[in-house]
């Protein structure tokens, strides 16, 4: 049996879609034997790969505690720091580790000083959630594995990588895409834009790398942080993925 890799892009709140995504895959018998994850899609591999359902997840992510700045404290450098996070890896990892998951994955994040991503496997598997997942100018750098890291989707959005060489088929899952057929866009929403736009060519240059690839249409119309749109999102997804059914069998089938 040919073995499933998928790699989970980054997107902040947009990362909801993933579950919605891979329930459908789910149901069409698609089920990864292999995860990498960057920033939010690390997060999602995470809890996935430790027998987390969708809905568990989901109450997670949209837990006020996990997302409300309030709850977090200021470090020395005037960013906040990310210990808040720390206790809440911990209460859904009790082993904090990456062998002790069901599915093996990979976790992408930016090694600030040296200018390189770093991907890993083994380790702390709650620090390495963290620096995958801290975003630049809001969160202190997180110190590891001899370090600075911050998110992963500085460097790589899409970490399809890791995964090269360790599964047959491969998936690349991407929730960013941008909606074109506007003629503004908000102040607020204009540094999220902006980021995704520099790195879009990185990322669709992936696509053709991959066996699959799922990008939901004009995901741009849910906010980075807009996490009371996680119903939405995750229903935009699954409903999205269940209309590939075609490519999807034909993935199969190959």
């Amino acid at each position: 049996m040919k073995t499933i890799g998928i790699a989970l892009s980054g997107g902040g709140a947009r990362g909801i879609a993933h579950l919605g995504v891979l329930k459908a895959l789910k149901e069409f018998g698609v089920k990864p034997d292999v995860l990498s994850g960057s920033s939010a899609g690390a997060m999602v591999a995470a809890f996935y790969a430790a027998g987390y359902d969708d809905e568990q997840i989901m109450k997670v992510t949209t837990g006020s505690r996990f997302f409300s700045l309030a709850h977090f404290h200021i470090g020395k450098t005037g960013l906040f720091d990310m210990k808040s996070f720390e206790e809440i890896y911990h209460n859904y990892f009790r082993e904090n580790s990456f062998e002790a998951l069901s599915i093996p994955i990979h976790i992408a994040a930016t090694d600030i000083v040296h200018g390189v991503s770093k991907y890993f496997s083994t380790g702390d598997l709650a620090k390495c959630i963290m620096a995958s997942s801290c975003v630049p100018t809001v969160f202190e750098p997180v110190e590891y594995d001899g370090t600075l890291l911050l998110d992963g989707g500085i460097l790589n959005n899409l970490p399809i990588e890791p995964l090269i060489g360790k599964c047959d088929k491969l998936i690349g899952i991407h929730v960013n895409s941008m909606r074109t057929d506007q003629d503004n866009i908000s102040m607020k929403n204009l540094p999220d834009r902006t980021f995704h736009l520099a790195i879009s060519q990185r990322e669709r240059a992936k696509a053709s790398k991959c066996d699959l690839f799922i990008e939901p249409v004009n995901m741009s119309q849910f906010g980075m942080f807009e996490i009371n749109h996680a119903e939405e999102i995750y229903k935009y997804a699954y409903e999205y993925t269940k209309g590939m059914k075609a490519e999807i069998e034909n993935f199969m089938a190959g």
